[in-house]
């Protein structure tokens, strides 16, 4: 192989690397940080204390709830006495521990049933199977605990709020199947683009017929790699929030981004840092062209103008008179 198809093929690889970089990153970060219940539920655990995620919640709950008592009584009675009641027992609710707790538990239910139905479709606690029927999650031990609050502050009509079916549709019947595909692709491009991306690198280093300059390029693709998936994730938030109904709470769904988003923002910069790092420490190691090894035994050469200096010298010097050969006396030969 010559040396111009080594560095071309090498330069090839090397950016084939660089931009399966940030793929791979935001693929893993889906397939195996996402699809884990465990760590799901660790990290939506601190949004029980955030203020616009309780705000958001204690409005949907409370809206739920009053709508189910206006189908039972009338609605000038409904807004006078109730609704107010039923949305500050909310909000006091979310403010405890139980609710913490709630919190965590509809959180890993959710995504216990998200992930049996985009995974074929498995039966779920009914029997029945998920590939046909929406995901969601009922809210009912959240709204038994409102009623038995509201039941002690004797609200009227506390008695009447029904807890047996409140449900949020996670994922509608139509969009499940999609998912699912997508999601067995998801989980197939989670491990080979991390993979791949590593093997091009160093494949492409590898035949590099000057492996420094390729170690410094593959470093800065790198850290470019990584700039342009944190700015994809801060692009991505600007649209999420944009596209979102007004009844909807825009800070609550920015903090429930940004906590889903946290380890791959993470994981960015580190991208980021590793590759200047790389980048940096190579380029201060490397060998000066202008010192050569000198011989054992041999003095400094002369440069610049001491050099010009000598060969002036030498081409100034008289050549020296040349000695006169000395004439061999004869060989007496005696008879």
């Amino acid at each position: 192989m010559t040396r111009r198809l080594r560095s071309g093929l090498s330069a090839v690889l090397i950016v084939l690397s660089c931009l399966l970089v940030p793929f791979g990153a935001l693929t893993a970060w889906a397939a195996y940080g996402l699809a884990d219940t465990g760590r799901y539920v660790t990290t939506m655990a601190p949004l029980a204390a955030d203020p616009d995620v309780r705000e958001a919640i204690a409005d949907t709950v409370g809206n739920g709830i009053v709508e189910e008592i206006g189908r039972e009584t009338d609605a000038r009675v409904l807004r006078a006495t109730v609704a107010p009641f039923v949305h500050d027992a909310v909000r006091s609710f979310t403010q405890t521990s139980a609710f913490r707790t709630a919190w965590n538990e509809g959180n890993r239910v959710a995504h216990d049933a998200v992930l049996r139905a985009l995974r074929d479709g498995q039966e779920g606690p009914d029997g029945q199977d998920d590939r046909d029927h929406p995901v969601t999650v009922d809210l009912a031990p959240v709204t038994a605990q409102v009623k038995a609050q509201l039941a002690q502050d004797h609200v009227p009509l506390a008695d009447r709020i029904p807890v047996e079916h409140t449900e949020v549709a996670l994922l509608p019947a139509q969009d499940v199947g999609r998912m699912r595909k997508g999601f067995h692709v998801l989980e197939v491009a989670g491990f080979w683009l991390p993979v791949s991306a590593v093997a091009f690198a160093v494949a492409g280093i590898a035949l590099a017929a000057r492996r420094r300059r390729a170690v410094t390029a593959t470093a800065l693709g790198t850290a470019l790699g990584g700039a342009l998936l944190a700015l994809a994730l801060a692009v991505g938030r600007a649209l999420t929030l944009s596209d979102l109904p007004q009844e909807v709470s825009q800070p609550a769904v920015g903090a429930v981004y940004d906590a889903l988003t946290s380890t791959l923002r993470t994981t960015s910069w580190l991208l980021v840092a590793l590759g200047l790092t790389v980048a940096a420490l190579t380029w201060l190691t490397r060998r000066r062209p202008g010192r050569t090894r000198s011989r054992p035994g041999a003095g400094p050469r002369p440069r610049g103008r001491l050099r010009l200096l000598l060969r002036l010298g030498r081409r100034g010097r008289a050549p020296e008179a040349a000695t006169p050969p000395q004439q061999q006396e004869p060989t007496r030969v005696e008879a």
